[in-house]
């Protein structure tokens, strides 16, 4: 709910020009919190929460003004938002996963668009149904990264 609340500030501001994302600790996002499928006895209104909060929908109608910093483990939604971004960095410890089809789940951070965007449906494709971990190095020469960091 915070990254949404951010993000849509960022939609009503024009005067924001430029947002850096980064994360603390170990890694930059370990993917989304998991607890929370399955909880609400109603589906339809579950889907119309999900609807109303999507950070995903943010990032991709203002995706020039954001900026991600990725550091270690990049995991789901951890690469599927900053995808939608103008603009990735990652550290050379980084790396990437999307592991929710093993889940019986699929990308739902957005990944199913922004990821193709930048490598292409047939890499996505392959990190999905796989659920391959990419170093950085690798999303660096698939573009799925713009630079590495020192």
């Amino acid at each position: 709910d915070g990254l949404s609340e951010a993000f849509s500030l960022v939609a009503m501001d024009d005067s924001i020009e430029r947002v850096v994302v980064s994360g603390a600790g170990p890694c930059f996002s370990a993917g989304g919190d998991l607890t929370e499928f399955g909880v609400s006895k109603d589906v339809a209104e579950a889907h119309r929460i999900r609807q109303l909060k999507m950070p995903a929908q943010y990032l991709a109608e203002h995706a020039g003004r954001y900026s991600f910093n990725l550091h270690g483990a990049c995991i789901g939604a951890g690469i599927e938002l900053p995808a939608f971004s103008g603009h990735i960095s990652a550290s050379r410890d980084a790396f990437f996963r999307l592991p929710e089809v093993a889940m019986g789940l699929i990308p739902g951070a957005g990944g199913c668009v922004s990821i193709p965007r930048r490598i292409g449906r047939h890499r996505t494709n392959y990190l999905a149904v796989t659920g391959m971990e990419l170093s950085a190095e690798k999303a660096l020469s698939w573009g799925l990264i713009d630079e590495l960091a020192d």
